[in-house]
């Protein structure tokens, strides 16, 4: 019978054996963001759509072609986020977050909706993992952020990797600079993608970011924005710049990176792949926007954060064979060969799940053989069988599944006794590992 649909173009499942090493990546980001002093904030799939009109500028191409945008029952415009950064701001603002002591440093793991071209690491769909610290406005901030972004990556074995920062200045310099890009592209219009001309006038950065051959061509012969910010821009990035000298993190300066976001200002980054089947490939981004907030109706606040693409951060991980945790395995498995044995199996299951334990015991009425076969296709480390005689004298064996080795267990004490075996395997596999000076843990 063939499926009644598949899952929408854009979006994929994600299955038990990826979903894994997917959340360890979201756990390791999360803890250590919070080592930074970020804490964890969650904000709704969909918000008002002029939350986004007004946040990331209605000329980006996120909020003219790429937004998943419909009218809900009450006839109100909302949108699925697009992005992490806007939301952030509006819940920091809403519920007086920016009221308190500062900086007020937030952290997030959101799915978000961008209808954009499928390829790999770029679904419709996606998981980011971001950080927003708003009301700092030292480059020591600008500099601490990038160094969480390297950190993140480099935590979670992805190598290959470079820093490249840009400062694309304040509003006002960034006037002057915008008046010598259409000076620039208007020499060249009518070579310029249709595209690409609407955006002369409106935006004419947005122009650096367009894919087309031809007016990738005519920008890199475009003036650079670092010749038009002013003193203080200027004085700001230098400043940047010596604290990531001061930490040691390598960087590399690119007057080509506007980031594709109206609410930058300042400094921007990207951190991009060296590997050489993904070179080129962004897997985090972001900078600073000290507007955001003031735009979102809130005061003037300096603000800065990023964003990292979890699906590139794992493409990223399964091409360079960075380790990841060891797969959690079940850790007993018990045979039961009547229904007695099996209700007992139960109980002992329950008593140790409540300790931690990862046991199962067979719930589809399986026969004895046909138990201990996927007790050994799930990689049980430990079986036991229960049947008429262990009930009767309340013992059963432990088997090791490793090693073959068999323990003598009480039913009445299975839990406790359990416990201290696998503890004891724990301190046999520690001495095993440093040799014969190290002293072995007191028995309890």
């Amino acid at each position: 019978m063939a499926l009644i649909t598949k899952a929408v173009r854009g979006t994929r499942d994600v299955l038990p054996h990826e979903s894994q090493a997917l959340r360890y990546i979201e756990r390791t980001a999360l803890e250590l963001a919070q080592a930074y002093g970020y804490a964890e904030l969650r904000t709704p799939v969909f918000e008002h759509t002029e939350l986004f009109e007004r946040g990331m500028g209605d000329t980006t191409d996120v909020v003219q072609k790429e937004m998943y945008t419909f009218f809900d029952k009450g006839g109100r415009s909302v949108t699925l986020r697009p992005e992490g950064t806007a939301g952030a701001a509006r819940a920091c603002l809403e519920h007086g977050l920016l009221a308190e002591a500062l900086p007020c440093k937030v952290s997030y793991v959101l799915r978000c909706y961008r209808y954009e071209k499928p390829q790999a690491g770029r679904y419709r769909e996606f998981s980011q993992f971001g950080v927003e610290c708003f009301g700092a406005a030292t480059p020591a901030a600008d500099a601490e952020l990038i160094a969480l972004a390297a950190e993140t990556l480099a935590t979670l074995s992805v190598t290959d990797t470079r820093v490249e920062i840009n400062s694309i200045g304040c509003p006002e310099c960034r006037k002057r600079y915008l008046d010598a890009l259409r000076a620039h592209f208007a020499q060249r219009q009518s070579e310029l993608c249709e595209t690409c001309q609407g955006r002369l006038e409106k935006n004419p950065m947005r122009i650096l970011d367009c894919k087309s051959p031809v007016c990738a061509g005519i920008a890199t012969e475009a003036p650079t924005v670092l010749e038009y910010i002013c003193d203080a821009c200027a004085e700001h990035f230098d400043g940047v710049k010596r604290y990531l000298d001061a930490i040691a993190l390598p960087y590399e300066i690119n007057p080509r990176i506007v980031r594709g976001l109206d609410y930058y200002t300042r400094t921007v980054f990207e951190i991009l792949s060296e590997f050489p089947e993904a070179k080129g490939l962004v897997l985090a981004g972001g900078g600073r926007y000290d507007g955001l907030v003031e735009e979102l109706g809130g005061q003037h606040t300096p603000s800065l954060g990023f964003g990292m693409g979890i699906e590139r951060v794992w493409l990223q991980m399964q091409a360079l064979q960075a380790p990841l945790p060891e797969k959690h395995l079940c850790e007993l498995y018990i045979a039961a060969m009547n229904s007695d044995a099996l209700q007992r199996a139960a109980q002992l299951a329950q008593e140790l799940r409540a300790s931690g334990w990862h046991v199962e015991y067979d719930i589809v009425g399986r026969s004895l053989k046909a138990q201990m076969k996927y007790a050994d296709k799930i990689h049980a480390k430990n079986t036991v069988v229960l049947g008429e005689d262990e009930l009767k004298n309340q013992r059963a064996k432990l088997k090791d599944m490793k090693t073959g080795a068999e323990e003598l267990m009480t039913l009445p004490d299975f839990a406790d006794e359990f416990e201290r075996l696998m503890l004891r395997r724990v301190e046999r596999d520690i001495l095993e590992g440093f040799g014969d000076d190290v002293t072995p843990f007191p028995q309890p």
